[in-house]
């Protein structure tokens, strides 16, 4: 309650919460929307997304470390990404494509250990942290701060949102992925080669997850563990956003961050995790009840 007090007091408080939240939620967007594409395409829910993230966040901190600058490894992060998801996907996912949700949830959670654990294996569980070089913006006499990597961060999911959009209406492949996702089987019969459009589509989504995962490190830090809490985070928003919908992912995003800045601000930063849990479970509750009076309005 103190807090409270204090945002009352001081308003600016507020609102460099609310700026940093919307800031800081994007980079959770950006997560999302590979989420909501594997989802609504290949009808697979993705465990092992943050762990893809956490990935990345290596990528650019061992290309940090060999004397590249982190802005410059974020592509390079995603270009791994994009491969190690071909590769999954040709190992383990096309398996379990049009298997029931319980088998893809399954056959993701075992990815996310398995690579929980190589990552803390070759890479130890100490926390790494990579400088951006990027300075900061300072408005009201210095009472709020914009580090310049959250509106890089910013930027970068407002642009891949425009571009996925794009790519999806305009190409060849964007064409057969929305094809494939409408009706596989129709798709298969037309001449879609829906296996690569899978394979395509959860690559794509990797390397979403690897750009973010280099504005993780460069925003906050990395270890092997931190993958649960951003396959939550993006879970959640795809729920709230729905399928499909990539400017509801922004919005949503950003709302989640600002809430979690808030929370994390009145509650403690040590409660915050436990709020997002605790988020989830509301979201998922009051989901099930909207779905509920939609069915029984239908009858």
């Amino acid at each position: 309650m103190s807090n409270l007090t204090v945002l009352a007091d001081a308003p600016v408080l507020l609102v460099q919460l609310v700026v940093s939240g919307i800031l800081v939620g994007a980079i959770f967007a950006l997560v999302a929307y590979g989420m909501a594409l594997v989802w609504g395409v290949m009808n697979i829910i993705n465990i092992a997304q943050g762990e893809f993230v956490m990935l990345g966040g290596y990528v650019v901190f061992f290309l940090d470390r060999a004397g590249i600058a982190p802005v410059f490894g974020i592509p390079v992060a995603a270009l791994v990404l994009y491969v190690v998801g071909v590769a999954l996907y040709h190992t383990v996912i096309r398996r379990i494509v049009g298997r029931d949700m319980f088998t893809s949830i399954l056959a993701t959670f075992g990815i996310s250990i398995l690579l929980q654990q190589l990552a803390n294996q070759l890479f130890s569980a100490d926390i790494r942290t990579v400088r951006s070089g990027l300075p900061s913006l300072f408005f009201a006499d210095g009472m709020i701060t914009i580090p310049e990597v959250n509106l890089v961060g910013f930027a970068a999911a407002v642009v891949v949102g425009a571009l996925l959009v794009a790519f999806l209406r305009t190409t060849r492949m964007g064409q057969a992925i929305r094809a494939t996702a409408q009706n596989a089987r129709a798709a298969r019969v037309l001449g879609i080669d829906t296996d690569r459009v899978y394979a395509t589509t959860f690559a794509i989504n990797c390397a979403i997850c690897g750009a973010a995962g280099g504005l993780v490190a460069m925003t906050w830090f990395i270890q092997p563990y931190l993958g649960l809490t951003y396959t939550l985070r993006s879970f959640m928003i795809v729920i709230v956003a729905g399928l499909g919908n990539l400017s509801g992912v922004i919005v949503a995003g950003a709302g989640l961050g600002v809430v979690e800045d808030l929370a994390g601000f009145v509650l403690g930063s040590e409660y915050q995790t436990a709020f997002v849990f605790m988020l989830l479970v509301v979201i998922l509750v009051g989901r099930n009840l909207w779905l509920a009076r939609e069915r029984r309005s239908l009858r």
